[in-house]
């Protein structure tokens, strides 16, 4: 474990070969923790996931096989570590949330964990326990525990007004935020939401900003909440998902509608010395 800051903890990631997980394990590695990378047999037969191992081991990683459904060998990876990471996968298709219940058993056996950071990396399910069917749920299962796409150059689609605060964040920097909270006591049993300043802006303002990078006007269409909601019919029920949760993000500003409390904390006040990306600086890839 962390001895007074000098001696980095000891992490373990599961579900590293994933979309977010695989920038858990670059941003532990970048930050000097030895780090343990829990894959699953099945992974050793996706050529993909095989190289990106590779690349993971010859990076520093130490890569350890094991399963949820295999409590020995889950007990025997949260052994070797003081940190153990989640970043399983969380919707209703693919929901892995519940089975953390598993890693969390292992955890308690093995009695050496640290800290446990468990696999809530985006909307607080804690403040939307009213959202709405079938978002809803993926939020409930989480709170048990406590993609890219290239900008259009000619036209554009509003949600509503296009003026709700949204808060826009990259995924390596949730990464690199997390794994500093993790030898942090300051940090410890707290809700950490990452907040920063710059890239709180609203869709209009993000819409403005590739104006003025590419150096002309979009074409612009507004979508109400209620042509939104009703795009949800017939659709298959992972999209059904996906709309629900952008109507909370982009119709109620979900994310950046309330202020943080005195027993939470914000990454990018915790830890000024990361220098996040801007939304502008994100855009400027795509010009």
């Amino acid at each position: 474990m962390a001895d007074n800051g000098s001696q980095k903890s000891r992490v373990l990631i599961v579900g590293g070969t994933g979309y977010i997980g695989k920038r858990f394990v670059r941003a532990s590695l970048a930050l000097g923790h030895p780090t343990y990378v829990l894959y699953r047999p099945a992974a050793t037969q996706n050529i993909d996931k095989v190289e990106l191992l590779l690349s993971f081991k010859q990076s520093g990683a130490h890569l350890l096989q094991g399963s949820l459904d295999d409590h020995e060998s889950l007990v025997a990876a949260v052994k070797q570590v003081d940190v153990v990471i989640s970043s399983l996968a969380g919707t209703i298709v693919r929901n892995e949330i519940i089975q953390q219940l598993k890693l969390v058993d292992a955890m308690k056996e093995a009695g050496n964990i640290k800290r446990f950071l468990p696999s809530e990396f985006g909307v607080d399910p804690d403040r939307h326990a009213d959202a709405m069917e079938p978002v809803n749920q993926v939020f409930v299962d989480k709170s048990k525990f406590g993609q890219g796409y290239i900008p259009s150059r000619e036209t554009i689609a509003l949600y509503g007004d296009g003026n709700a605060k949204v808060i826009w964040v990259d995924e390596d920097d949730i990464a690199t935020y997390s794994l500093k909270t993790i030898d942090d006591p300051r940090a410890l049993n707290r809700t950490i939401y990452i907040r920063p300043p710059a890239n709180i802006i609203s869709q209009k303002e993000v819409v403005e900003i590739w104006e003025r990078l590419i150096g002309h006007p979009l074409v612009k269409k507004s979508i109400s909440s209620e042509e939104w909601l009703k795009s949800m019919e017939g659709k298959p029920l992972g999209l059904q998902i996906a709309i629900a949760h952008a109507h909370q993000i982009f119709y109620e500003g979900c994310t950046a509608n309330f202020e943080i409390g005195p027993k939470e904390g914000e990454a990018s006040e915790l830890y000024p010395d990361v220098k996040y990306t801007t939304v502008e600086s994100f855009l400027k890839r795509y010009v």
